[in-house]
């Protein structure tokens, strides 16, 4: 590491350069993963909430979705002859009036044993998520006017969304009596199926896994795939733009290394002498980049729908530092194949 440490001192400018290079694609990579989660919360985490083995969808024909599924109390009595536990589970969107404007909100319809605590448990009363409180300017006691009905606020808990809108926790009957879509349920959140088959043939259903659900919220499966792909490829990008700055770089240290191969050093050593060097750039800009993204979240606020967690910030600073070493390696294999006497003369 001794001439690749006087190589950062001597050539500040350059490698400032590339650390500034390597702090930008740092910053877009780890502010896309942030904002990429923080829109399949909005999108989702209602839905991923639902505690199941499986979600069971009206056959529509096509693939499940939605906002066209709409079970039957026959459907339902079929599922619950073929499984352990078969819970209806209600969801719609209508226009609710707390105590400020009036706001769009989704209504989910499920009993405490699939949501948990979020379950209203009593006909008559809801469960405010945050946003749902924020947006509607109502807290727990308060009234909240949903369709021609009025409803006791019980509790305001989770931040839980439902394709970006804030969700209003009720129960099935309760559902049943304010959705528009009709039916008796949305979906059956059931476990312990002893042929899903057979009950999907029965039924005319289609039974998934609570994630694999996830794909039939068109917003989401639109949204999703195009922020990964833009990920996927900055990741690529960055693995190419630094691997490009250190074959030049590397090229301009031809005669250097040829004199340090001259006079014994083997290539092993020149590797990691090389390699090292690019770790001291990439780890200084990912760092960088990182801090940037991480002050940026913290000013935004609600503003933007931004999630911090180590799988949107430790995880692809990791992956832009390995990513980044395997461009720089890249970049040193003529160091095995170099004679360091054809290098000298070269150079002279």
């Amino acid at each position: 590491m001794f001439l690749a440490l006087r190589d950062l001192r001597v050539a500040r400018g350059r490698f400032l350069l590339i650390t500034l290079v390597v702090t930008l694609v740092a910053l877009l990579v780890s502010f896309l993963s942030g904002l990429t989660a923080g829109l399949a919360h909005q999108n989702i985490s209602a839905v991923q909430a639902i505690s199941a083995e499986q979600l069971v969808f009206a056959d529509s024909g096509g693939d499940p979705s939605f906002d066209t599924s709409a079970l039957t109390e026959r459907q339902v009595e079929i599922w619950r002859a073929a499984a352990r536990t078969v819970d209806p589970v209600g969801i719609g969107r209508a226009e609710a009036v707390g105590s400020g404007a009036p706001a769009r909100v989704a209504l989910f319809g499920a009993r405490e044993s699939t949501v948990g605590n979020r379950a209203a448990t009593e006909q008559g009363s809801v469960v405010l998520s945050e946003g749902a409180a924020r947006e509607l300017k109502t807290a727990a006691g308060d009234i909240l006017h949903l369709g021609e009905r009025d409803f006791t606020v019980a509790a305001v808990r989770g931040d839980d969304w439902y394709s970006h809108t804030p969700v209003v926790w009720m129960t099935v009957e309760d559902w049943r009596s304010v959705s528009p879509r009709g039916g008796v349920a949305t979906v059956l959140a059931v476990s312990g199926v002893s042929d899903a088959a057979a009950a999907n043939a029965a039924a005319r259903t289609t039974a998934t896994s609570v994630s694999g659900s996830l794909d039939a919220l068109g917003s989401y499966r639109a949204e999703n795939g195009s922020l990964t792909l833009m990920t996927v490829l900055l990741f690529a990008i960055s693995a190419l733009v630094i691997g490009a700055f250190f074959t030049v770089w590397t090229i301009q240290r031809t005669p250097d290394i040829a004199t340090l191969k001259a006079l014994g050093a083997t290539s092993g050593s020149l590797v990691r002498d090389a390699l090292g060097q690019a770790a001291v750039v990439l780890v200084a800009g990912v760092v960088a980049g990182l801090g940037i993204t991480l002050a940026a979240a913290s000013f935004v606020g609600e503003a933007v729908p931004f999630v911090v967690t180590p799988a949107t910030t430790v995880l692809p600073a990791a992956a832009l530092v390995v990513l980044g070493l395997l461009g720089a390696a890249f970049a040193l294999r003529f160091l095995f194949t170099t004679d360091p006497l054809a290098a000298l003369g070269a150079a002279r």
